[in-house]
């Protein structure tokens, strides 16, 4: 993909997503669970230059905690059955489903950072760490 040509970002997105490079849309996206490819096997695209860091953890509990934990308060059992129940068939489910959702949600968070041009050599324009 030319330098300066216009990214997309809802494709972009989805090829995270689906755990492909944001680039080319064909290469694996990652080499273990949550461990990115330092470069991407078909495009050679330099995949290491994208700081997800701590943004995809903090997305995948947003989400559980809207979808999942919030609704679950809602039913009466949570609130009236034993606790040594209540806390390993809520908990037990959530982290799966945490484990689950996270690679997704890191795929389409380097997507979007692909799509939007953030690199980690950027990454000192966008803190205040900067200034001391």
């Amino acid at each position: 993909m030319a330098a300066m040509s216009k990214r997309h970002v809802v494709p972009a997105i989805f090829r995270g997503l689906k755990g492909k490079c944001p680039d080319c849309g064909e290469g694996r996206l990652f080499w273990r669970y949550l461990k990115v490819q330092p470069n991407c096997e078909l495009c050679g695209h330099d995949l290491a230059q994208y700081p997800a860091d701590d943004g995809p953890a903090y997305v995948t509990i947003l989400v559980l905690g809207h979808l999942v934990v919030a609704p679950l308060l809602l039913f009466p059992f949570i609130w009236e059955a034993p606790v040594g129940l209540v806390l390993p068939v809520t908990l037990i489910p959530i982290a799966f489903m945490t484990l689950g959702l996270l690679p997704l949600i890191k795929g389409g968070f380097i997507g979007l950072l692909w799509a939007l041009k953030v690199r980690r050599e950027d990454a000192a324009l966008h803190t205040a760490d900067a200034l001391d």
